[in-house]
């Protein structure tokens, strides 16, 4: 059955060494001013500030995937924990959530073509998308055209297809169509940099 095309994010599933997944996470802060939505599953990026943003740009290093925030949300007037932070209605900065051990292991939408199985072993960019209100969740996927590149500088390593993991008839197994799921490990990251594929 032909896949759908709904990016999620990248999703934490495990770790690389078959640890537990219910790994701790970073917390981290985010500028009360900073005035663009997060959401549960957006690549997130340090900045000079000591503050953590959205990544935009396949360029820089990964500080974490966001992973959920608590913030007081001035509309209601008190803490509120959410899988996504809004852009606004927000009191003092507000606290992030970051999956951001090197040995995680996520589960992302391929954008485009289907990425194949010899794709595995080499590193992809992301494609930035809308994320959901109402459910908090990313709309990132990975970008299917840079999906097994030789080049170390790309922020995530293609660890597998999703096709080898879950049960077959899955949402996301079909390797023939377009936007399949992958398995991508965190190539370039605040805690860990690699210096080739």
């Amino acid at each position: 059955m032909p896949n759908v095309n709904s990016p999620f994010g990248f999703q934490y599933c495990g770790r690389q060494e078959g640890g537990s997944p219910t790994e701790g996470l970073t917390s981290r802060l985010v500028s009360s001013a900073y005035g663009t939505a997060i959401f549960m599953g957006d690549p997130i990026i340090s900045l000079t500030s000591g503050y953590v943003a959205v990544a935009t740009s396949n360029t820089v290093t990964i500080a974490g995937i966001f992973n959920g925030t608590e913030y007081l949300n001035t509309n209601v007037g008190r803490q509120v924990w959410f899988n996504s932070l809004p852009a606004s209605g927000i009191g003092a900065d507000p606290r992030a959530y970051l999956t951001n051990d090197p040995e995680a292991l996520f589960v992302v939408q391929a954008n485009g073509s289907a990425i194949p199985f010899s794709a595995i072993g080499g590193n992809a960019e992301f494609t930035a998308g809308t994320g959901n209100a109402t459910t908090g969740r990313s709309g990132y996927a990975l970008t299917s055209t840079t999906a097994g590149s030789t080049l170390n500088t790309m922020p995530f390593r293609i660890v597998g297809l999703w096709s080898q993991f879950a049960p077959p008839g899955s949402p996301g197994t079909d390797d023939t169509y377009s936007f399949n799921w992958v398995v991508v490990s965190l190539n370039n990251t605040d805690r860990k940099q690699l210096t080739g594929v």
